[in-house]
């Protein structure tokens, strides 16, 4: 029985002591007054009375009541009901109030000031105080208590003829049964009856209305979130006006949470005096009346609920997790359902009647069922996870959180993991987890419902039907008598509150109360006890739990496969199938990712344990180690898959015998995983197994009572009983067990948990001391930063270290990692682990102390234990890595860092690594990276052994660097690997790579030091080109001269060094270069035959007067001019007919610029070349003048001619800011007087007045209409001023009409991505001249005759636009200014870097496939560069056709100026488009006009800063996209330009080297290449090396070649006709780029004798992979493929293989010869009849699909005029037939000796009689079969005999024949063994192979 109220008070309103505004709560009465015992009066009740403050009332307001909640330190809850009541305030109280309102200054409401004396009441103005009569109880039975101070409110107001103190006594002594479900009757002794219902489970929370309420208030979503909160420990404030409500709203929140309960702080109705509680840090659940809203505003992390608004507001702070999907919309939707169960209906044609909604209190049921079922969901096997640690005294429980969120598939769900790691949820586990306990609905629900839910859940009516039944017992649980008889309670009468109260509430008689209250009391004491009957039971377990979100099948469709592969695998390895093992492994390690497939591993490995141990040999023990680390390393901290602890017991078991008495376990081979060193898993492992022992404790049958045969039985039917079971049965038995019996099951299980411990604390010891104990400061350092032995094996310390240190708070780790050793810090952890689990498992606190004591051991011996198995695994040898292979060197190259062992992963281009076009995996590869002074070469095999034996070689050279980056590398699944590297070279290639563990961080610092000091030597003397020969410099300048000053040193040493070489190589510089002869096209519009004898003849019979410079040079000069004149630059000036060298005018006055030697020693402007070309009138002396104008001292000089229309190219830098204001700001002609910079400026204008009237035809200065198309009329001004044509100022509506019929001219803006063809009106229209001109060419550009107008002006200058503003041009209107917007070489670095990234990435794409490709690529904004510089130069191609010379000034004239220039060059004229000419004009464009090749390329260390800028790449790729579009002009292939490309930047050679002329002079490199022939040394100039080779072979060759006659270029340049240049994306990995050819060979052919039995079929076939094979070799087009076949017959046929190029005219002589007939064109169009004459430049389809290939076959074609099908197919038969011809021979030619000689085979192989004839042709001995076999058997090569001499007869030797007729021939490789039929014919083979060798 239990009392019903323990506390009768009354309180009342009383002044403030402080005499603030407010009164205060006065306790008058209380009863009893004594406390209770078992529960004292709680304080502060008077607060909580009045919750918003004590304060008097003008007019009386009705009573109200409420149920305030206080909660005592034992979190005891108190129910206060208040009821209120207000009666007149006594005059002490009025004044009291008075004068705090006059202190306080408050005004009432008739705005008047009250002054109240205790003498005169003012009735007008009464005020009313409240008091309240509370009620105290522990039980919450509200109604009972509203009717029962009701009843006592009545009494005193109706003035009922009874005691108040009877009816307060009576209420005080009236108790109710405690057992649940019973029902009693009170009366209060007033006539009143009223019946109280106990619910039937204490446990179920009793809700009345209240959850209904809340979701009416608030809504579900609102309910839903306030939910979450309250169970992830969030601070909740509920705000309304009614106290009651609040209460409710709080009450019904709690009720939700069932089963768990709400631990925090929670107090329904907060006072306002007590406010300051809303900011502690705990959560709470709390109530405050909407009146105090305003102090809420600031709380920052309080989730705000307004009862009467209906909104919850979340701060941004906070963060609610939400309910796991499925489960939250289930419940959101069953409780729309319950809610609004016409929500189903509304949509129905035909709805049916309406069902009465349920009432409010069925509702509120219905309600808690939705929340019943979703915890029964959420929580759904729990008690599968507990642990259940102790049995007696009592039970110990504890939850694996981690294998529950693990097995219901939720371990990343943000919701439970808070939930389970709650207070709320320690609570239930420790009241719920208990084994023997009453149970209730929940039980039931969670044991035998999931199931059914689970089947409902795609059955809303279903589900309604459920909910349903759950709220029927919910309410029967509340209600457990429906039928219950009526109260009868007194009520006053309506309004009675403001009728005059007869008096106040009186002061009641304490003693009559009390005697009551001891009255009852003696009758208690007399009755027996009530004690409560429990019917405790086993409560169940249910099912094992499912994961609540089934994952979808299609992920593990094939999972049953991968088990089997791991079972296979497994039971490979320990048959001792290692081969077959090998073969299954990486497909084991993909596997292991599942789940499943690791959970296997561990179940087969358990298979192979007996009696806990299993000795394997190091092939086994490397395997098992490998799959564990990868079953480990997908393992969280957590372990929730629980695969950690399945292998705990098998790392301490499988093992290997290192040497006797020493044994290496596996454990210390995977110590590099977090979840060794996380305490919670070691916590959750100890329990459990402590679980296991303690089970088996109660398992063990008693000794003394034999188990009978029918109980074995019975046992063997059923399964085990779960730990659970066991100790539920265990507790039922405990009250009957005799006291020392108790003693002994707790003594037993507390020595189990001991001993378990003791067992941890090993274990723990185990996994955490690294192998290598001796390595004091391991934590924060990675592995393998000692020595490099101690990194052998892959465990080294860092697990512990990294992981715990730095992945774990210090609650969890080490903290004081750097004071401290490896023991300590290990010692540490384990005791705090032992601390932990020992007290809560209630070991007593001397065993503590013991194990304490012993954990120091522990590890001590450990550590001892490990330092012999340390020492004897070094001693192992190495794992078998694979063996490194060595890259082949050119000559000259060495190994600067030896292979360094990496792997090579995969980095953004799919191919390599599979990817999505299939293939193989090659990357990543396993090998090393060597460093030689040349390049960076990696070489390995792939990793996958599954791709088989390919090798992968990546290289680049190291001048090629750009960028290099450290990147993290995720742990490799073989070997733990270090920190990675990443090298991107400007070649095109990139090294992504992964140093191993053997390398060691020192090792790759090295690397990375070496590679920086190769990449970017001090001066040129370090780069390859040098350091590879370094024997040479014969004219090193002294460096002192040349740091000291250049401007005056330097012609003195300049002088010195040309007179040396000059000297040097006077004698035979001729000799060396054939004499140009123009080539016919010229002729047309060259000068009259006489004045060719001025030209700079070089012709091998040079006569010496044109050799030798004029008389007025000093001696020295003449000879620094005789090597100028060999320079590139004069052999094209004279080509051309560009002018003489000499000052004498009586010899060239026709000439119109001749050849100035102004510039021999370099003096006016460093970059130029030292012989330029400059009109005929102009002095020298005024050419230093007027470089002072222009940048860099670079003035105009001409560097081509038309040949046809005799304009002129020039070039210069831009112009100074002093030379344009001179130029074209100055108004008036100087004066006399004027200054330096005017006067040179004048120069200037003459200078260009000098170049205009040099041009033979355009003299004329009429005015005429130009290229700006405004004349000076338009400008209004009398004076004939400026014309600036731009090129960058759109007008709509002109641009709209020049777009639509040809695209030809792009804008020349540099924000050129609008890529629309926008130009100016004036350029537009005058360019096109449309209204003269007939229709356009195909490709969009004007027809050739006549482009222009007739009216140009002679001379455009193409200037930066920029340079240009403002600027007035020539008064005569002789020249004009193009401005134009042009790019900077900081554009052009930006973008080669954007490029770079999107054809190299460095990582995989965020979304693969062609889209984020060309998305990058159009970032970088490369093609519109190369659109803008196509475009201006065909804009200057078109100028120059017309007839206008144009001059092009911009930047500093060595960057864009040169790009263009030579592009026009290459586009005017066909010369510069063969070999021959290409090279001249690189030489001379860009050599000798100074391009800085060094300071682009960041060659020295003086550059490193301003990084790589590949203006001459960007050349190369023009020139490659005018390649694509005119395929037959180009005499030299694609491949050639790729390779100069790849050599501009490898160093390889020196050509490319140093910035200028002066400078390579300056080192002694112009003229060296004439000089002396050397031996055997590499080639210093690229030209050199591709002479070589092209003669070898045709690689640089172009078999379409076949130009028409001076056929001008006029390529499309917008950037959809631009191709990607697949020199920027493919590449080789089978032998790395294939730009160094002596490297690049294929694989070797097996020697003749060692084939294969030639009997059986070979397959010549191969599969050609295209990131990995080079498809020009493996299959190479048509004709490479017959010259080589060619060569191959000559070979055969004995006869010297004549070269390439001449086989490879003759065909095409003999093409043309049979062509004729055919009705063929003239023999300029070999290969050209198929194109369509109008364009056949277009032909572009000659390289794409296999046209090319059909046509180059046949040399012929089906489509040509006038030829059958027949006549060509006879045609293509008759030139084959002439091919082969020729090399029908006479045997006997090549034969010098022949004859039949025994040779012994190789070794162990018999002698056999051979055929063989000596060749001295060929100089090589060949044998075959038999003498008319035609198939060679082998050939010995008598370049490689080293001696013949007599030999003596062998085993199996002829035995017939004497010993004098053997003799042997030896050679570099090997010994032949022969033997003649006699002494004298073998004499006679010794005569004539020594006599051949003599002859060589």
């Amino acid at each position: 029985m239990a009392r019903l109220a323990d506390y009768f008070v009354l309180v009342a309103f009383g002044p403030h002591p402080r005499g603030s505004g407010e009164g205060q709560g006065q306790i008058l009465q209380r009863f009893p007054e004594k406390d209770w015992e078992d529960n004292p009066f709680p304080q502060g009740i008077e607060l909580f009375c009045q919750p918003s403050g004590w304060q008097l009332c003008p007019e009386r307001s009705p009573p109200t009541f409420f149920v305030a909640v206080l909660t005592d330190i034992n979190s005891e809850r108190h129910y206060c009901a208040c009821l209120t009541f207000w009666e007149p305030a006594e005059p002490t109280q009025e004044a009291a109030s008075a004068e705090d309102a006059a202190d306080g200054e408050e005004e009432l409401e008739d705005g008047g000031r009250m002054r109240l004396s205790p003498s005169a009441p003012a009735p007008a103005s009464q005020l009313f105080a409240p008091k309240t009569l509370v009620l105290v109880s522990r039980l919450d039975h509200t109604e009972v208590f509203r009717n029962s101070l009701g009843l006592i409110y009545t009494v005193h107001v109706e003035g009922l003829d009874v005691s108040l103190e009877s009816v307060i006594g009576n209420l005080l002594t009236c108790t109710i049964p405690l057992a649940g479900g019973s029902q009693r009757t009170i009366s209060l002794g007033a006539g009143d009856r009223q019946v109280i219902q106990t619910p039937l489970t204490d446990s179920l929370p009793v809700s009345c209305c209240s959850v209904a309420l809340l979701f009416r208030q608030l809504g579900i979503t609102n309910v839903l979130c306030l939910f979450c909160a309250a169970l992830t420990e969030h601070k909740i404030l509920f705000l309304s006006r009614s106290y009651q409500r609040l209460a409710d709203a709080c009450r019904g929140l709690l009720a939700l949470l069932f089963p768990l309960r709400y631990s925090f702080t929670y107090v329904p109705i907060l006072p306002a005096q007590l406010l300051e509680v809303l900011s502690t840090p705990t959560p709470f659940v709390i109530g405050v009346h909407a009146a105090f809203q305003a102090e809420t505003q600031e709380l920052l992390d309080v989730i705000i609920a307004d009862l009467d608004g209906g909104t919850v507001t979340v701060p941004e702070c906070v963060h609610i997790p939400p309910l796991p999907e499925p489960l939250q919309s289930q419940t959101h939707s069953v409780l729309s359902t319950v809610l609004d169960p016409e929500l189903e209906l509304a949509d129905l044609a035909f709805p049916p009647p309406t069902v009465p909604a349920s009432s409010l209190k069925m509702q509120d049921k219905e309600l808690r069922a939705v929340f019943l079922r979703l915890f029964a969901q959420l929580l759904q096997g729990y008690r599968w996870c507990l642990h259940i640690v102790r049995i007696h005294p009592e039970p110990v429980i504890r939850f694996h959180k981690a294998a529950f969120l693990g097995q219901r598939g939720l371990v990343e769900d943000d919701f439970l993991m808070k939930v389970l790691e709650g207070m709320a949820f320690a609570g239930f586990v420790s009241e719920r987890g208990v084994p023997y306990r009453a149970t209730d609905l929940f039980d039931e629900l969670v044991a035998h419902e999931v199931a059914r839910m689970r089947a409902d859940e795609s059955h809303p009516q279903r589900v309604l039907r459920h909910v349903k039944e759950l709220a029927e017992q919910l309410y029967k649980n509340e209600n457990p008598y429906p039928a219950v008889a009526m109260h009868k309670v007194q009520r006053p009468a309506e309004a009675s509150h403001l009728r005059r109260a007869p008096r106040p509430f009186p002061r009641l008689d304490e003693g009559t109360v009390q005697w009551i209250v001891d009255q009852a009391m003696a009758k208690m004491q007399g009755a027996p006890p009530a004690v409560r009957a429990e019917r405790r039971s086993t409560v169940p377990s249910g099912p094992p739990m499912t994961a609540i979100l089934e994952r979808s099948s299609g992920l593990h469709a094939n999972s049953a496969r991968r088990l089997e592969v791991v079972r296979n695998c497994i039971s490979y390895v320990f048959e001792g199938k290692m081969l077959e093992a090998k073969k299954l492994l990486p497909a084991v390690l993909r596997a292991l990712k599942g789940r499943a497939a690791r959970r296997c591993l561990t179940q087969e490995l358990h298979l192979h344990v007996q009696q806990n141990r299993a000795v394997l040999d190091h092939q086994q023990f490397d395997f098992v180690v490998r799959m564990m680390n990868c079953c480990l390393q997908d393992c969280t901290s957590a372990d929730e898959h629980g695969i950690a602890a399945a292998l705990l017991p098998l790392v301490t078991a499988f093992c290997r015998k290192l040497s006797p008495g020493v044994t290496q376990f596996a454990y210390s081979c995977v110590q590099e995983h977090v979840v060794w060193s996380t305490p919670q898993f070691w916590e959750a492992m100890f329990y459990g197994d402590v679980q296991t022992h303690v089970r088996a404790l109660y398992l063990e049958p008693p000794e003394d009572r034999p188990p009978t045969q029918q109980v074995g039985e019975a046992l063997a039917q059923e399964e085990p009983p779960s730990a659970l079971d066991v100790a539920s049965e265990q507790r039922r038995l405990w009250p009957t067990l005799s006291r020392a019996k108790q003693q002994e099951l707790v003594q037993k299980e507390e020595s189990t948990v001991f001993s378990q411990a003791i067992h941890y604390a090993s274990r723990m010891s185990y996994l955490l001391l690294p192998l290598d104990a001796s390595k004091s400061r391991l934590l924060r350092e990675r592995a393998g930063l000692g020595d490099p032995e101690s990194a052998s094996n892959s465990l080294v310390t860092n697990s512990m270290a990294g992981s715990v240190a730095e992945s774990y708070d210090t609650e969890s780790g080490f903290e004081d990692a750097e004071t401290s050793d490896v023991a300590g810090a290990v010692v540490r952890f384990i005791n705090r682990f032992v601390d932990k689990v020992c007290t809560e498992s209630g070991v007593t606190s001397d065993h503590l102390k013991g194990l304490h004591v012993m954990v120091p051991d522990i590890v001590q011996m450990h550590i001892e234990t490990l330092e012999a198995v340390h020492r004897e695994s070094r001693r192992l040898p190495p794992i078998q890595k694979p063996k490194l292979l060595r890259p082949r060197l050119l000559p000259g190259e060495e190994c600067v860092l030896d292979g360094l062992r990496v792997y090579l992963l995969p980095d953004g281009r799919e191919e390599g690594a599979g990817g999505s076009a299939g293939g193989p995996a090659l990357l990543p590869a396993e090998g090393a990276v060597f460093l030689t002074t040349y390049r960076v070469i990696f070489t390995g095999m792939p990793t996958d052994p599954l791709v088989g034996e390919q090798v992968v070689v990546r290289a680049f050279p190291v001048a090629a660097l750009t960028k290099e980056k450290r990147i993290s590398v995720q742990t490799h699944v073989d070997q733990f690997l270090q920190d990675g590297l990443q090298l991107r070279a400007c070649t095109f290639q990139l090294l992504r790579m992964a140093f191993d563990e053997e390398v060691g961080s020192e090792g790759a610092e090295l690397f990375r030091k070496q590679l920086h000091r190769l990449r970017y030597p001090p001066d040129i003397k370090g780069t390859f080109a040098f350091a590879s020969g370094a024997t040479h410099t014969p004219g090193r300048p002294g460096r002192a001269a040349k740091d000291k000053g250049p401007s005056l040193s330097a012609p003195r040493t300049l002088s010195r060094n040309l007179m040396k070489n000059a000297k040097r190589t006077i004698g035979r510089q001729h000799i060396t270069r054939k004499k140009y002869s123009p080539p016919s096209w010229e002729h047309r519009g060259q000068p009259p035959a006489e004045d060719q004898e001025d030209e700079i003849a070089v012709s091998e019979e040079a006569e010496p007067s044109t050799l030798t410079p004029s008389a007025g040079l000093k001696p020295a000069d003449r000879l620094t001019l005789s090597s100028l004149v060999e320079r590139a630059c004069c052999r094209d000036y004279q080509r051309l007919g560009l002018g003489t060298l000499g000052s004498s005018l009586s010899r060239a006055k026709s000439e119109p610029f001749r050849v100035s030697p102004v510039n021999r020693m370099y003096a006016i402007c460093r970059s130029y070349p030292g012989l330029l070309i400059v009109p005929q009138s102009v002095q020298d002396n005024a050419l230093q003048r007027v470089s002072r104008c222009y940048r860099q001292n670079r003035f105009p000089v001409v560097c081509w001619r038309s040949g046809r229309s005799k304009a002129v190219l020039l070039r210069s830098g831009g112009l100074h800011g002093k030379g344009v204001v001179g130029l074209f700001k100055a108004q008036n002609a100087p004066s006399p007087g004027q200054s330096q910079a005017d006067s040179s400026s004048l120069e200037q204008e003459k200078y260009l007045q000098a170049v205009v009237s040099a041009m033979p035809r355009y003299a004329d200065a009429s005015g005429r209409n130009t290229l700006s198309g405004f004349s000076s009329a338009h400008l209004g001004s009398h004076a004939p001023r400026a014309r600036v044509t731009t090129l960058s100022n759109p007008m709509a509506a002109s641009a709209s009409r020049w777009t639509a019929p040809r695209g030809k001219w792009g804008s020349i803006r540099v924000s050129g991505r609008s890529g629309g063809p926008g130009v100016g009106v004036d350029v537009g229209s005058r360019l096109a001249g449309r209204d003269v001109l007939g229709p356009p060419q195909p490709n969009g550009a004007p027809p050739d005759s006549g482009f222009l107008r007739p009216q140009r002006a002679a001379l455009y200058i193409i200037g930066d636009k920029a340079q240009l503003k403002g600027v007035r041009p020539d008064p005569l209107q002789q020249w004009e200014l193009v401005p134009i917007e042009v790019f900077e070489a900081r554009q052009v670095k930006a973008s080669f870097k954007k490029l770079l990234k999107a054809c190299v990435p460095g990582c995989p794409a965020a979304e693969p496939g062609p889209a984020s490709y060309l998305r990058s690529l159009e970032d970088s904004e490369w093609l519109t560069q190369i659109h803008k510089l196509l475009q201006v130069s065909v804009l200057v191609v078109e100028l120059l056709d017309s007839g206008s010379s144009v001059l092009v000034s911009l930047e500093d004239g060595w960057d864009i100026t040169t790009q263009v220039v030579s592009l026009v060059q290459l586009l005017s004229d066909p010369f510069y488009r063969t070999l021959e000419g290409f090279r001249l004009l690189v030489e001379k464009e860009w050599l000798s006009f100074g391009h800085r090749f060094s300071h682009r390329g960041a060659h020295m260390l003086a550059g490193q800063s301003s990084g790589v800028v590949p203006i001459f790449l960007q050349f190369l790729d023009c020139v490659h996209q005018v390649h694509l579009q005119f395929p037959m002009e180009f005499e030299f292939s694609q491949f050639y330009l790729k390779f100069l490309s790849y050599h501009h930047a490898s160093r390889r050679f020196r050509t490319f080297l140093l910035d200028s002329d002066y400078e390579r002079i300056e080192l002694g490199l112009l003229y060296e290449e004439k000089g002396e022939r050397r031996g055997q040394q590499a080639c210093r100039s690229v030209w050199e090396h591709v002479d070589r080779l092209s003669k070898k072979t045709p690689v640089f060759y172009n078999y379409m070649y076949a130009p028409e006659d001076a056929e001008v270029l006029r390529p499309y340049s917008n950037v959809s006709n631009l191709k990607v240049w697949d020199f920027y994306t493919e590449e080789t990995l089978a032998e790395g780029p294939p730009y160094d050819w002596e490297l690049a060979r294929g694989p070797p052919e097996p020697p003749e004798e060692e084939r294969p039995d030639s009997s059986a079929p070979q397959s010549r076939r191969r599969v050609v992979w295209p990131c990995y094979d080079s498809r020009p070799r493996a299959q190479p087009d048509a004709i490479s493929r017959l010259l080589e076949e060619l060569q191959r017959l000559e070979t055969e046929l004995g006869r010297p293989p004549e070269r390439w190029k001449d086989t490879w005219d003759r065909v095409k002589a003999a093409q043309r010869l049979e062509g004729r007939p055919d009705g063929r064109g003239t023999p300029g169009s070999l290969l050209a009849s198929t194109v369509p004459h109008h364009r056949r430049s277009l032909g572009v389809y000659l390289q794409e699909g296999p046209a090319g290939s059909t046509l180059s076959l046949s040399l012929d074609s089906d489509q040509s005029g006038g030829s059958s099908a027949s006549s060509s197919r006879q045609a293509a038969r008759r030139s084959t037939s002439a091919l082969y011809s020729q090399f029908q021979t006479a045997e006997s030619e090549n034969r010098s000796y022949e004859g039949t000689l025994y040779k012994k085979g190789a070794f162990m192989k018999p002698w056999k009689a051979r055929w063989f004839v000596l060749d001295k042709t060929k100089h090589q001995l060949r044998y075959y079969d038999h003498r008319v076999d035609t198939e060679c058997k082998g050939v010995i090569d008598l370049a490689e005999v080293e001696a013949v001499a007599p030999g003596a007869p062998t085993m199996g030797a002829p035995k017939t024949v004497g010993e004098k007729a053997f003799f042997d021939v030896k050679t570099t490789r090997r010994v032949y063994n022969f033997c003649a039929q006699d002494a004298a014919s073998a004499q006679q083979w010794v005569d004539r192979i020594q006599g051949c060798l003599s002859d060589a």
